[in-house]
């Protein structure tokens, strides 16, 4: 009786070739997922502000008005720490222009940027492409994201009209989770 040695060899081959298609199928899935979802949104971070009344934050803004973050008192305040080069506040930025203009009435939110580690020509070049209207502040030498304790950009604030600290947020905000958080702190649940 003779048998056909190849046989299982063959089988062995197509057995690989499947098997290999299969990873090849499945990795490219993972790739496609990855490479089209969204970066991760905002989370709510737990700092020792939170309670406290906002550090200050004064200086002249990019467009070379003076500011003073106490001004504002009376309204709701975001501060956001941004910059130019980072890929997450390009991504929030649209967000926060659509929450800007959803709250442009007289004593609506103010925004409030400030530039991390960027110069301010980048920044100034930034706002104005997306559409930004608020005032930005530079931080050069890094001391207003220390005594808000920012670690890198986008970092997000939410101020009570008393100057107090309500929220904070690592990540890249929408304007739907800004109203969201707006709406919890109007309420007192936040």
């Amino acid at each position: 009786m003779t048998t056909n040695s190849s046989a299982p060899s063959r089988w062995r081959v197509h057995r690989a070739r499947w098997i290999a298609g299969g990873v090849l199928v499945v990795g490219a899935a993972l790739v496609a997922l990855l490479a089209t979802r969204p970066p991760a949104a905002a989370t709510e971070v737990q700092t020792p502000l939170v309670g406290h009344e906002a550090p200050s934050l004064t200086g002249t803004t990019l467009d070379g008005q003076p500011f003073d973050l106490a001004s504002l008192r009376g309204r709701w305040v975001v501060v956001n720490f941004f910059a130019s080069w980072c890929p997450p506040c390009q991504q929030e930025e649209p967000n926060l222009v659509t929450f800007a203009f959803q709250h442009r009435q007289p004593g609506g939110v103010a925004l409030v940027g400030v530039v991390y580690d960027d110069t301010a020509s980048a920044a100034r070049s930034f706002l104005s492409s997306t559409g930004a209207t608020w005032p930005a502040i530079p931080d050069p030498d890094g001391t207003d994201a220390v005594a808000f304790g920012v670690r890198a950009p986008p970092e997000t604030f939410l101020l009570s009209p008393t100057g107090t600290v309500v929220a904070h947020f690592d990540g890249p905000v929408t304007a739907a989770g800004l109203d969201y958080w707006l709406k919890r702190a109007e309420e007192g649940t936040a």
